[in-house]
């Protein structure tokens, strides 16, 4: 069956065949029946993925393309688009979940068929997950928009037969998102999940920036409650689609996602929920200051121009219940700009502003800065103590760009906030939480940063953590003596030995090689480049697809693939079982023919990642089949592999020297400047 003008880059053909780009140019090359483009631009060509298909099947260089990578091409060369593309297939998929009889009907017989009957079918499903038609986010595509569609459809209702419809319009949905990473602001599902179970459960919950659906999909997987009731609003309407259909598949509750702009244009003005999540778009001065001056929703006073965040947290508090609860991600910045003082003070004499927490660097875009969470509740009455919890989260910190350590982040942050929910006090918590009377936070600045009211850490035991850390230096400076290299003999000639590459030994079979993938359906700590790096623990997460993720087993030999480092890491027990992360190769060597030392440490030479690195773009990429290695007898690989082993112990051993001697040195100054170390000593 055509795929009626459906099209694929030579990355996606790549992808197909399972090799990389450059032999993709070969083939353009050297076959004179290599399909002609059809579209793109001379430097980036695009070919019809039927020909490609059947050009691969012809050379042998393709048993079967897998349905979901057929299906995800047919959606990125869609001739209207991939978002066009995906809210088709999002909607057939609804129709396959919930009415399989009327898709079956529908997409017996040709196209033409499917594309006509297929309107009528998908009003019924839509009218009853998201209202009448008028009210109606998702429009039914008609029948002329559906044709060119029919073969992505057909292929979409295929691949659910299998995982279901929500997974499969969960892969597509989450490979568009990576395709397009500046298009669209994504909260991470740890820190939605959190801001979840700190709204509590609740059956009507609003989300007036709901962006991806991350939040209101995290109420569901929280505190499913019976007749709940999701509502949204985005700005993009082709976004405000695709987020109702994402619910829609995974969720019973009733949705409702309107299009257009909260502030503006505000889609809820009689709803009153239960509870509001909410991470609006930050620092941004157009959000309507001239034209609503006089909205009633500034009960807490009128937001500056630079705070478009105080305006968000307004517009959340309007559209809840008296006693609702709020939870909105906030920019730093916000708890301290003099520009927001007087809101500020406001929402703390009312009672309306009960925590804020800070959160570790990484926890969300943008992840150089520790965000902040704010916790209010509509005031039922003035309270008559009025107390705020402020909290600093920023110690789960992960060392990797994989993230915070959230599980620490979750059972301190909701800890805290439930003993202070429950009884309207906390005790100090040092470097982590305290309870404040909101009287003292009314000053001039009304500077809400929790780290500047927080005891610091130090104040209960910090003297004995600093010894622990001074004995673990010790030690592991002794260590470091201990394993320093030998100084190498007096300089000679480079030996000629015969080289092989690892192109080479992988088709020869003495090793196996894989990529990291985008996705995968099992939850395992994922390796990251930034892990490999560093020398530190799996700290990545996979978005949830049906691809099959690369295990890690004892043995294997990781390489980054981008940045130019010259790193090679032999998997451990302890690494062992964790997901390969996106931009690295795994090697796995026959034990029978290859040392794993061996062939790690000859991958990190300097001269051999030169001469099998790309640098045609702005970012260096190393071309793994490329790299060299001598052609030795397995005896004389463990030689070598001894050798590499021992650097790579002494290698760790300054990593760990160094963590230890920065903690010494800032507990020191810490101590020293809030008296609990003794000068003298």
């Amino acid at each position: 069956m055509q795929d009626n003008g459906t099209e694929v880059t030579a990355a996606g053909i790549a992808r197909l065949a399972g090799v990389g780009r450059a032999a993709v140019s070969n083939w353009r090359r050297r076959h004179a029946d290599f399909p002609r483009p059809v579209g793109g631009t001379e430097t980036s060509p695009s070919f019809a993925l039927a020909d490609i298909e059947a050009w691969l099947r012809a050379q042998g260089k393709l048993a079967e393309v897998p349905p979901r990578e057929r299906v995800w091409q047919q959606l990125a060369g869609h001739p209207e688009g991939p978002v066009t593309a995906l809210t088709h297939a999002g909607c057939v998929l609804l129709l396959v979940h919930e009415r399989p009889n009327l898709w079956l009907d529908a997409s017996a017989g040709s196209d033409e068929r499917l594309a006509a009957m297929l309107p009528a079918a998908l009003d019924q499903v839509l009218d009853a997950r998201f209202g009448p038609g008028p009210e109606r986010t998702v429009a039914t595509p008609i029948g002329p928009r559906l044709l060119p569609s029919a073969p992505l459809l057909r292929g979409a209702a295929e691949l659910a037969a299998g995982p279901g419809a929500r997974k499969a319009y969960e892969f597509l949905l989450g490979r568009h998102l990576d395709a397009n990473p500046r298009q669209y602001t994504l909260t991470p599902e740890p820190l939605a999940e959190l801001m979840a179970e700190l709204a509590g459960p609740a059956r009507t919950v609003l989300d007036p920036a709901c962006g991806t659906g991350t939040l209101l999909r995290a109420v569901t997987a929280t505190a499913t409650r019976p007749g709940q009731e999701l509502y949204g609003q985005d700005s993009d309407p082709a976004l405000a689609a695709l987020t109702a259909l994402r619910l829609a598949l995974s969720t019973d509750a009733t949705v409702r996602i309107a299009a257009g702009d909260s502030l503006r244009a505000d889609a809820r003005t009689a709803l009153r929920a239960d509870a509001a999540l909410c991470h609006p778009p930050f620092n941004e001065r157009n959000w309507g200051h001239d034209e609503l001056a006089y909205d009633a929703r500034w009960e807490y006073g009128f937001p500056a121009r630079t705070e478009s965040e105080l305006a968000w947290v307004q517009h959340a508090l309007a559209r809840v219940r008296d006693g609702g609860t709020v939870v909105v991600l906030m920019p730093p910045a916000a708890a301290s700009r003099r520009s927001g003082r007087r809101v500020r003070a406001d929402l703390l004499r009312r009672g309306a502003l009960r925590a804020v927490i800070a959160l570790p660097v990484g926890a969300a875009p943008p992840y150089n800065i520790p965000l902040h969470l704010w916790v209010l509740r509509r005031p039922e009455r003035a309270p008559a103590r009025p107390e705020v919890l402020l909290a600093d989260a920023g110690q789960f910190a992960g060392e990797g760009r994989g993230g915070p350590d959230w599980r620490s982040v979750r059972d301190a942050v909701l800890d805290a906030w439930g003993t202070y929910d429950r009884t309207g006090r906390l005790d100090d918590r040092p470097g982590l939480a305290r309870c404040l009377p909101v009287i003292e936070l009314l000053d001039d600045d009304v500077d809400l940063a929790p780290a500047r009211h927080l005891p610091p850490p130090t104040a209960t035991g910090g003297t004995g953590r600093l010894s622990d850390v001074r004995e673990r230096l010790d030690e592991t400076l002794r260590l470091t003596a201990e394993l320093t290299p030998a100084a190498p003999g007096t300089g000679r000639a480079a030996p000629r030995r015969p080289l092989t590459t690892v192109g080479e030994l992988a088709r020869a079979g003495a090793l196996t090689l894989r990529t990291g993938t985008n996705g995968g359906h099992a939850r395992v700590p994922v390796l990251t480049d930034h892990d490999v790096l560093t020398g530190t623990g799996p700290s990545g997460t996979l978005p949830e697809s049906d691809e099959e993720p690369v295990l890690t087993e004892p043995g294997d030999v990781v390489v980054p693939v981008l940045g130019g480092g010259t790193v090679a890491r032999v998997i451990d027990d302890a690494t062992a079982g964790a997901a390969l992360g996106r931009g690295l190769v795994l090697l796995r060597p026959d034990p029978a023919a290859l040392d794993p030392w061996f062939l790690a440490g000859f991958l990190r030479g300097t001269a051999n990642h030169r001469q099998a690195s790309s640098y045609a773009s702005t970012a260096t990429r190393l071309d793994v089949r490329r790299l060299q290695l001598p052609r030795l007898p397995l005896d004389a690989q463990r030689g070598y592999g001894d050798r590499f082993r021992a650097l790579d112990e002494f290698e760790r051993a300054l990593r760990l020297a160094g963590r230890l001697g920065e903690q010494l040195v800032r507990g020191m100054y810490d101590g020293l400047t809030d008296g609990t170390v003794d000068p003298g000593r």
